[in-house]
């Protein structure tokens, strides 16, 4: 109703809120409250006094609602779950039936249309009822329950800060909800102000949007939705009285539960007759709606908070990781692998979270729910959550090269944050992720970390064709190593055996990689620097999953003790395949908020760990044992370049593969969860009678990465690219010093190492002509065996003799060494004390020495050093000595 139609008993309460209601309503709140000192006039002004000093306005606001967690399927975003702390829908007027809007109206405040934000008649028949004694009589106007609603809100919308932030929010719920006098004071000003700033129409919607509907229900709509599955404008009139009837008491009057259904059918019948009394029901449609039982229109819909209620449950760890995201600590280090923060929530935590908890967000994520249902068909059937002889579990989880988009992360036991410790099929871990996102804390990742050994192997100038030591067993003693960030770390001694005794031999690195020859990378690691090593792990996003410091660097960590989380090494291998460039994993692309405004997601966050061409070699090894090396079980072989890795602990508990193509990475875990492990090599599937430790990872990762390249975004290239010859080569010989040689001298030796001799001409020198006066690259750079080396030789024309000098005064010395073609500004002094010269009586100033020697053949650029007689003490004698 506009403020042009208002009946004269609304202007009447408009003015009395003016002018004199204050006065009105604080004796007559003071009697409601406390009929036995109304009537004294001490009582009465300081409710009036009171009521001039509370503030005056306020306004509807945006309400707590739910929020929504988006996946994709069919390349379009479909709703994954609902999560909220209030469910509770916001709609406009249309999308509310007229029967919920009359029963509200009728059922709580029948003037609504004509009083002005408080119904003084209802006040005074309140101050009658009390004062006889009996039941207390409400006389809340639907402006005063919306006023209150709202610092219900309020408080629980806030962001608080310091400790017991919980207890904080609930003693603030607990102080609006509150029955006091001061409250009640309070709300009826600000239900005047309401009124004036707000239509009806604005007022009730806010109302039927925002009141208690049982639990954690709010809202007509999500109501109607709860207890009908159907929409707030669907209603039946019986389904519109049973909703009003619950605001009144949602404990002892809700639909939740069948035991409230009578005294819902008490109230609900209450309001039908206030409807009948008002005419906006005919007879009929009330006698109708009184007889029809509560039952015959409850059909409540199944649970949908939280990620437990996934409409697809293979993405209910993605759904919490995607949560976890939002909701991470200030403090998690991001030196040590947090996740990228969503800024566009809040500046910090509580910041977040309170705007989290208010709701009303649609968070968009990365997750494939096509490939990770595909995912985790194949983890149920080759890693059953159901096997009884020992607590099984399985990862797979692929990003995106480039992005670092979580597009697969799935697991074998369904997340639901209620399991139990002791469920078979669920999980209250997501076992993909670190320790602060999930609850789980890592696995050991046993040899897939030797790609990143390698890596850094590559990087410092060595070659995938380099030979090396792997048979076994070995014992390494702590010289050997070199850890300059951890000294501490290296054992004294450290015997180490190759993986089913294997025997090794002298071999190719890349051979080593291949048939993952643990005494092959050791040997390598006495010629690498450990902390290099767990800093090229850093860089391609590698990092402990428990936050609890640095990745280790001890000599036992280059087999992979470190425990990390199977989407980090998912990671890494993404790194590899995608030219080096490491992309942080991230989950949510973009936020659109209750105003539909559209906000950031995660930050595509990445950096160049490794160079292109270390990356190509590493991938070049990797396409080795995806082709004839460990991980061959893997490859789906489908014409697509993939390359592997696996990975084993030492009790064969945890077992790994890795993959990249040049568009994704994945990594596949499967563990034995119990707190005795037990080798997975001792039990077969039940299910696909093979070899849990021998079958299992390679069926899970062939299966995944075939699904990727069914796909044409994320299907892989043909080939790699190809690494350099340094690269394949590795620095398998160092280039020889040949300065002062022939040409032909140096041609035979250089021919003899297997390096190219290449002439680069004469250059200006002091060497005799012909002589070698340099090489590129330089004499004792690592190169590849076979390089070009490019020899230059003297010209002669530097060539010259150092004049004699010793004897002379500095100044004659300098104009001798001027004349011999030398330039007099390489020229430095020494200054020297001792006895004078033969038949001197003064040595001042009179060269001793010279270099190089009077008489030797010198190289017109050479430098020149004089020693120089000093004073008595040796030191310069400044002037006194002429230039």
């Amino acid at each position: 109703m506009s403020a042009q139609n208002l009946k004269p008993s609304r202007v009447l309460g408009g003015v009395l809120g003016l002018v004199g209601f204050s006065v009105l309503a604080g004796v007559l709140v003071t009697a409601m409250v406390t009929p036995a000192i109304a009537v004294t006039s001490m009582t009465a002004q300081g409710s009036i006094d009171i009521f001039e000093n509370l503030p005056d306005s306020i306004k509807i606001g945006e309400q707590a609602q739910q929020n929504q967690i988006y996946a994709n399927s069919g390349g379009q975003p479909v709703l994954l779950a609902t999560i909220y702390k209030q469910n509770r829908q916001v709609v406009g007027w249309d999308a509310v039936s007229p029967l919920l809007k009359q029963a509200a109206v009728d059922g709580e405040d029948r003037r609504f249309y004509t009083h002005g934000g408080v119904d003084v008649q209802s006040i005074a028949r309140a101050l009658v009822k009390n004062g006889q004694g009996g039941q207390q009589s409400g006389s809340s106007t639907l402006d005063m329950q919306l006023v209150k609603n709202i610092l219900v809100q309020q408080a629980f919308t806030a962001v608080y800060t310091g400790d017991n932030q919980a207890k904080q929010r609930d003693d603030a719920i607990k102080q609006a909800n509150g029955y006091s006098y001061d409250r009640k004071l309070k709300e009826m000003k600000l239900a005047i102000g309401l009124d004036k700033a707000y239509t009806k129409k604005e007022v009730l919607l806010g109302y039927l949007n925002i009141v208690g509907m049982g639990s954690t229900t709010y809202g007509v709509e999500s109501a109607a939705l709860q207890y009908f599955s159907v929409h707030a404008k669907d209603v039946t009139l019986p389904q519109a009285a049973s909703l009003l009837a619950i605001v009144q008491n949602p404990n002892s009057q809700g639909l939740a539960s069948p035991k409230t259904y009578p005294a819902n059918k008490v109230r609900r019948d209450q309001i039908l007759d206030a409807m009948l009394g008002s005419k906006d029901i005919t007879q009929k449609q009330h006698d109708d709606a009184v007889a029809t039982t509560i039952e015959s229109y409850m059909k409540p819909s199944a649970p949908n908070n939280g990620c437990r209620t996934a409409t697809h449950l293979s993405a209910a760890a993605a759904c919490d990781y995607a949560l976890g995201v939002i909701k991470a600590a200030d403090n998690l280090p991001v030196d040590l692998g947090a996740a990228p923060v969503v800024q566009s929530l809040g500046a910090n935590a509580a910041e977040r979270r309170a705007n989290w908890d208010k709701g009303g967000y649609k968070i968009y994520t990365t997750i494939d729910l096509d490939l990770t249902d595909q995912a985790q068909t194949v983890l149920e059937t080759q890693a059953p959550a159901e096997e009884t002889r020992f607590k099984l579990g399985a990862t797979a989880n692929t990003v995106e090269i480039g992005t670092g988009k979580i597009l697969v992360m799935a697991q074998n036991r369904i997340f639901d944050d209620g399991a139990a410790s002791d469920a078979t099929a669920t999980t209250a871990y997501n076992l993909s992720v670190d320790a602060p996102y999930g609850g789980a804390s890592g696995f050991e990742t046993g040899s897939t970390y030797k790609v990143i050994d390698l890596a850094n192997w590559l990087a410092t100038g060595h070659g995938l064709n380099d030979l090396v030591d792997g048979h076994g067993p070995q014992t390494y003693t702590a010289k050997q190593f070199s850890a300059p960030c951890d000294p501490g770390s290296i054992p004294i001694s450290y015997p180490l055996d190759n993986d089913s005794n294997y025997g090794g031999g002298y071999m190719t690195v890349k051979a080593a990689l291949m048939a993952s020859v643990n005494n092959a990378f050791m040997q390598m690691a006495t010629q690498q620097d450990l902390c290099a090593i767990r800093d090229t792990a850093k860089t391609m996003g590698a990092h402990r999953a428990d936050f609890k410091g640095d990745l280790h660097v001890g000599p036992s960590n280059i087999l992979g003790t470190n425990e990390q989380a199977p989407l980090t090494m998912a990671g890494v291998a993404a790194t590899i395949g995608g030219a080096g460039l490491h992309c942080d994993p991230i989950i949510i692309t973009k936020i659109i908020n209750a105003a539909g405004k559209e906000l950031a997601g995660q930050p595509v966050t990445c950096n160049q760990a490794l160079s292109a061409d270390v990356a190509a070699g590493v991938a070049n090894a990797m396409a080795g044992s995806m082709t004839g090396g460990t991980s061959a079980q893997s490859n789906p072989r489908d014409g697509v370049a993939i390359g592997g890795k696996t990975g084993t602990s030492p009790t064969r508990h945890q077992d790994w593969v890795i993959s990249t193509t040049t568009k994704v990475g994945s990594s596949v875990w499967t563990g034995n969860l119990d707190s005795a492990p037990v080798s997975l090599a001792k039990f077969n599937n039940p299910t696909t009678r093979q070899n849990y430790y021998y079958s299992s990872r390679f069926a899970i990762m062939k299966s995944l990465v075939k699904s990727m390249n069914a796909t044409a975004t994320y299907k892989g290239d043909r080939a790699f690219p190809d690494p350099s010859p340094a690269m394949l080569g590795g620095s398998s010989a160092i280039v020889p010093n040949l300065t002062g040689q022939t040409s032909d001298q140096a041609q035979k030796l250089l021919t003899s190492l297997k390096f190219q001799y290449n002439d680069g001409g004469p250059e200006a020198s002091g060497l005799p002509a012909g002589r070698i006066t340099r090489t590129d690259p330089d004499a004792g750079s690592k190169v590849p065996s076979g390089s070009n080396i490019t020899v230059f030789t003297s010209d002669g024309s530097l060539a010259t003799k150092m004049p004699t000098v010793t004897g002379l005064t500095r100044q004659v010395a300098d104009a001798a060494i001027a004349s011999a073609g030398f330039d007099t500004g390489k020229i430095s002094y020494q200054w020297a004390k001792g006895n004078p010269l033969p038949g001197q009586t003064e040595s001042m100033c009179v060269v001793q020495a010279s270099n190089p020697s009077s008489g030797s053949a010198a190289s017109k650029s050479d430098p020149i050093t004089l020693t120089v007689y000093g004073k008595p003490d040796g030191t310069d004698p400044g002037g006194a000595c002429p230039k």
